[in-house]
C-alpha cells in the first residue's frame, strides 16, 4: 500500500505536466518536435508528451486592439484619432494563422489598419470624419482589411473612430458653419410664425368686415323701427314706472 503510494507521488507531477487545461473561448494546438497539428482542441483537457510536444493556447473570443494614431485627410490635413479594432481568430484556422502569422498577430492586424485607413481616409474631406459619414469611412476600412486578414483566418467585425480631433482652425470653422446654420434654421422659423400670424389677422379683419357689412345692409329703417316696438313691448311687461321721451321719430325709454 505504501508502496503505491510513493509511486503516485512520483508520477503526479509527471501526470501534471503532461496534462493541459483548453478554458472557455480558447482552443489548443499540439506542436510535436515543432510540427504542428492540424487539428484544434477545443474546451477540456488535452493529454500530451511533455518531452516532445507543447500545446499551444490560443484566444478565439473577439479581441480588441486599441491605437492612437494620425490620418491622412483629402486636403493633406492629420487628423489624430482614437481607433478601436475588434476581431477574432477563426477556431477552424488557429493553425494556419500560427503557421503563417505565429503568436503576435495582433502587430500585423495593427499594421495591416494603418495601411487600409490611409488609402480609405485619404479619399475623404477631415469634415467628413466629423460628420455623418463617419460610419461609412469606418465600414470602408473594415472592408479594406478583411480583403486581407479573412484569407489568414482573422476575422475583423468592427473598426471604430471613437475619438476624432480636427485641426484647431478647422473645429472652428466647423463649429461656425454649424451655428451660423441653426441660426438660419431658428430665423426661418419666426419667419413661418411671422407669416402664419399676419395671415391670421388678416383673416380675422375680413371676417370682421364682411360681418359689419352685412349687418349695415340688413339694418334698414323699417326693421329698426321694428325691433324698437318689439323691444318696448317686452319693457312694457315688467311693473316698473317708466317716463317715454321721443323726438317723434325715435323714443326713449326711462324707468
Amino acid at each position: 500500500m505504501k508502496t503505491s503510494k510513493i509511486i503516485y507521488l512520483l508520477l503526479l507531477p509527471l501526470i501534471v505536466s503532461s496534462c493541459a487545461i483548453i478554458r472557455p473561448g480558447e482552443v489548443g494546438l499540439k506542436q510535436k518536435l515543432g510540427k504542428l497539428s492540424e487539428g484544434v482542441y477545443k474546451q477540456g483537457t488535452v493529454l500530451y508528451n511533455p518531452i516532445i510536444t507543447k500545446v499551444i493556447r490560443t484566444n478565439v473570443q473577439i479581441n480588441n486592439i486599441e491605437l492612437s494614431l494620425s490620418l491622412p485627410s483629402k486636403e493633406g490635413l492629420s487628423i489624430v484619432a482614437q481607433i478601436s479594432i475588434l476581431y477574432r481568430v477563426d477556431e477552424n484556422s488557429v493553425p494556419k494563422v500560427i503557421r503563417n502569422l505565429g503568436q503576435g498577430y495582433e502587430t500585423i492586424i495593427s499594421n495591416v489598419f494603418r495601411s487600409a485607413s490611409a488609402d480609405i481616409c485619404s479619399k475623404y474631406f477631415a469634415k467628413d470624419m466629423h460628420s455623418g459619414m463617419r460610419a461609412e469611412i469606418e465600414s470602408e476600412i473594415k472592408g479594406k482589411m478583411s480583403e486581407t486578414l479573412e484569407q489568414q483566418g482573422i476575422n475583423v467585425n468592427s473598426v471604430l473612430m471613437k475619438s476624432i480631433q480636427l485641426p484647431a482652425g478647422l473645429a472652428s470653422s466647423i463649429e461656425q458653419k454649424l451655428q451660423a446654420e441653426q441660426n438660419a434654421m431658428r430665423m426661418e422659423f419666426i419667419l413661418q410664425q411671422e407669416k402664419l400670424e399676419a395671415e391670421r389677422k388678416i383673416i380675422e379683419a375680413t371676417g370682421t368686415k364682411d360681418a359689419q357689412k352685412i349687418l349695415s345692409e340688413g339694418l334698414t329703417d323699417n326693421i329698426i323701427k321694428i325691433r324698437s316696438i318689439e323691444a318696448f313691448l317686452e319693457l312694457s311687461k315688467t311693473n316698473n314706472s317708466k317716463i317715454i321721451i321721443t323726438n317723434g321719430k325715435v323714443p326713449f325709454l326711462i324707468e
